[in-house]
């Protein structure tokens, strides 16, 4: 399905990877394979989406590469850095030094401005941000004149706004996206999906998001499908269109037909 030429993919270094990534709950009877032996990269300066139906391994794979769940066999790579052969305090320091997050829920402190949320994360780290940087960003998501007022006092769409700019702020080298837009109305989300898609062609970021919705996956660069815990297909230049058509080629149990 894919459009682009395999040399053209080749040029951008890679920003994560898994290898044989597997991932798989309880035992016997009750064993369920969440991820079968998962290859996938994700490279740098690239927007991807990754879909699939409901019980496909889509949160599994995102959660696993970016360091929020363990893994039952193969390898993750973040950059250089195999996840699986560090300890606690390096996997949390990795996850704070090159990994952005944006949840459906926004995760904001309360007691916070949306300033000091956007820079909490340097803060526990102890450095201070790139001022140029933080303001090219704080500019892109449009928060210049909400930066002193708390998660309270801004609506829905502007608290993820902060979420976003948090996930940039430190300029890391992946942020992972899990449903980023789906406790937001249609608009709401669309000016999120658009940030986060000039972030990649404006900034340079690396983008990887979860999502079930082919609007939300038509801001990416690549579409990855998951069906039974493998990679059936990718898309290259998606429209909603051309994703909701493949979605419907999946039957109840979540393969291609």
């Amino acid at each position: 399905m894919s459009t682009t030429p395999i040399a053209d993919r080749r040029t951008t270094s890679v920003a994560a990877r898994a290898t044989d990534l597997s991932k798989i709950y309880g035992q016997g009877e009750t064993q369920v394979v969440a991820l079968d032996r998962v290859t996938v990269e994700f490279r740098q300066a690239e927007f991807t989406a990754i879909m699939g139906p409901s019980g496909s391994g889509k949160s599994t794979l995102m959660h696993c590469v970016a360091g929020l769940d363990t893994f039952s066999s193969g390898s993750v790579r973040i950059g250089d850095t195999e996840l699986g052969s560090l300890k606690d305090k390096q996997l949390t320091k990795l996850r704070r030094d090159k990994i952005g997050f944006i949840f459906q829920a926004f995760n904001l402190l309360p007691t916070l401005t949306a300033l000091e949320n956007i820079t909490l994360p340097m803060d526990i780290a102890g450095r201070k941000p790139d001022k140029q940087w933080l303001d090219s960003v704080i500019q892109m998501v449009g928060l210049r004149d909400r930066l002193g007022h708390r998660p309270s006092q801004l609506s829905g769409g502007q608290q993820q706004r902060v979420a976003v700019a948090r996930a940039l702020a430190s300029r890391p080298e992946i942020i992972f996206g899990d449903e980023p837009t789906g406790n937001l109305d249609s608009r709401s989300g669309a000016e999120v999906l658009g940030f986060l898609r000039n972030s990649v062609r404006e900034l340079g970021q690396t983008v990887v998001m979860v999502t079930h919705d082919p609007v939300a996956a038509s801001y990416a660069d690549r579409v990855v499908f998951l069906a039974d815990g493998r990679i059936v297909d990718e898309m290259y230049r998606p429209t909603a269109e051309t994703v909701l058509d493949f979605m419907k080629q999946f039957d109840a149990k979540g393969r291609t037909s």
